[in-house]
């Protein structure tokens, strides 16, 4: 397990001065507002922030963004397994500051927290992945860019400035288009390589089926295929070959099949009257469709990363032990104990579940984080004392985009956080290596 840096501020035994850190900072710049009759821009509990994001959202954005896979146990699941574990509060501990920061395969953290790659976020806000990179470089916290986003990488990346960035590989059935993801990565300075392995088909996700709606087949999500070289040549080609065979065009015309092929040329790198002319926006979408994902994805494929990129690689979707125990075996620098935040099976395993049993499996050593489920900083808090390194925050920041663009996004990173920092004074804890499992006992109510 990866280690905190040095406790700042004040030595444990300290009997002055204010308590100081991101919680109390947070706390006061909301009360400040208050006084001045300003409120946040998103409310502060999870409750009030997922109902203001389905007020501000339309039908099928709700249904992509917050939706899950089948009778939405899994999602159940995850929430059920943080309620099964208290807190313990320690007293009289002395401490007045907190160290919230760690190193995690050689990206600096200021906190334990970063941003989970969610896939097209433009259903939420436009510009998504940039107001997103924005809201994250202002608090420092790192951002997993999506492979299926809305805008390149490459612009991504520049909206963050020096703010560490990771990036996700959805491995596709084209091995150029994984090499070209992966050189695009190393370009713009990707702290780490983080390969999604649980979505190699599409769960089964009742809320969109019913609606018909797939965000990817109107061109929304697909930025980074459509801003990639390769892929773009493919397309290319394939528009050719059409072309050369005399192929005929077979779409009925409806009024969805106009409102979608309007998405797709919105969406398609260019001007939007040269792509409404042009086959290329609907061949991308097919074309993506074709390859974006390989369903024969083995450990044979994942053990060519070694030659292929520089990059620390991260395997993201692991639940089971023995999965963890071979990836470390194989070399990976770490991974994401994560279930989709409940997206792909339904009723599966809880993320927290799964980090006991693989935390106990591999050791403390091995670099694992967590993703899935995480909703306030009291979660953080369980789950680095149920032996996550770090987690990563998914739906709560996607709900402040719909809320209040990129400062939505920014309030509910820092009240995260805060609320983390504040857990730690009230729990007596001076850094995050003094986060640990006896700080927790089975919760009475939940047994």
């Amino acid at each position: 397990m990866t280690t905190s840096g040095s406790t700042s501020g004040a030595t444990s035994g300290s009997t002055s001065g204010p308590t100081s850190g991101p919680g109390r900072e947070r706390q006061a710049e909301i009360y400040r507002g208050g006084a001045l009759g300003r409120r946040p821009a998103v409310p502060a509990d999870f409750a009030g922030l997922e109902r203001a994001a389905h007020e501000a959202s339309t039908g099928k954005a709700w249904a992509y963004v917050a939706g899950g896979a089948g009778e939405g146990r899994t999602m159940r699941n995850n929430r059920d397994a943080f309620d099964r574990w208290a807190i313990v509060p320690r007293m009289a501990h002395g401490n007045v500051t907190r160290d919230l920061s760690r190193d995690l395969l050689g990206t600096p953290l200021t906190s334990p927290v970063l941003l989970a790659p969610v896939g097209a976020g433009a259903l939420m806000g436009a510009d998504s992945d940039v107001k997103i990179a924005r809201a994250a470089a202002s608090l420092g916290v790192p951002y997993v860019f999506s492979h299926q986003g809305c805008n390149p990488m490459e612009e991504t990346a520049a909206a963050m400035g020096e703010t560490p960035r990771w990036v996700q590989l959805y491995w596709s059935t084209d091995e150029d288009l994984v090499d070209s993801t992966i050189r695009r990565a190393e370009a713009l300075g990707a702290g780490a390589l983080v390969v999604t392995l649980d979505t190699t088909v599409l769960g089964w996700r009742p809320q969109d089926l019913t609606l018909g709606s797939l965000p990817f087949s109107q061109g929304v999500g697909i930025a980074q295929y459509t801003s990639d070289p390769h892929f773009t040549e493919v397309v290319r080609r394939r528009v050719a070959a059409a072309r050369q065979s005399g192929a005929k065009d077979d779409v009925q015309v409806t009024l969805g099949a106009v409102r979608t092929l309007l998405s797709m040329t919105r969406a398609y790198p260019g001007r939007f009257l040269a792509n409404l002319r042009s086959p290329e926006p609907r061949a991308a979408v097919e074309t993506f469709l074709d390859i974006y994902s390989n369903p024969g994805l083995s450990w044979d494929h994942l053990a060519t990363l070694r030659e292929r990129t520089r990059l620390p690689v991260v395997l993201k979707g692991v639940l089971h032990p023995d999965d963890a125990q071979r990836a470390f075996d194989s070399g990976v620098d770490g991974i994401v104990v994560s279930n989709h935040g409940g997206r792909q099976v339904d009723n599966a395993i809880a993320s927290l579940d799964a980090l006991v049993a693989i935390r106990e499996r591999v050791g403390a050593e091995p670099t694992v984080l967590l993703d899935s489920g995480i909703r306030t900083g009291a979660d953080v808090f369980t789950a680095l004392a149920l032996g996550a390194d770090a987690v990563l925050l998914g739906r709560p920041y996607m709900y402040g985009l719909a809320v209040a663009g990129e400062r939505g996004v920014a309030e509910v990173i820092a009240n995260v956080i805060a609320e983390l920092d504040l857990t730690m004074a009230l729990t007596g804890v001076a850094d995050l290596a003094g986060i640990t499992r006896d700080l927790l006992v089975p919760n009475p109510s939940r047994q």
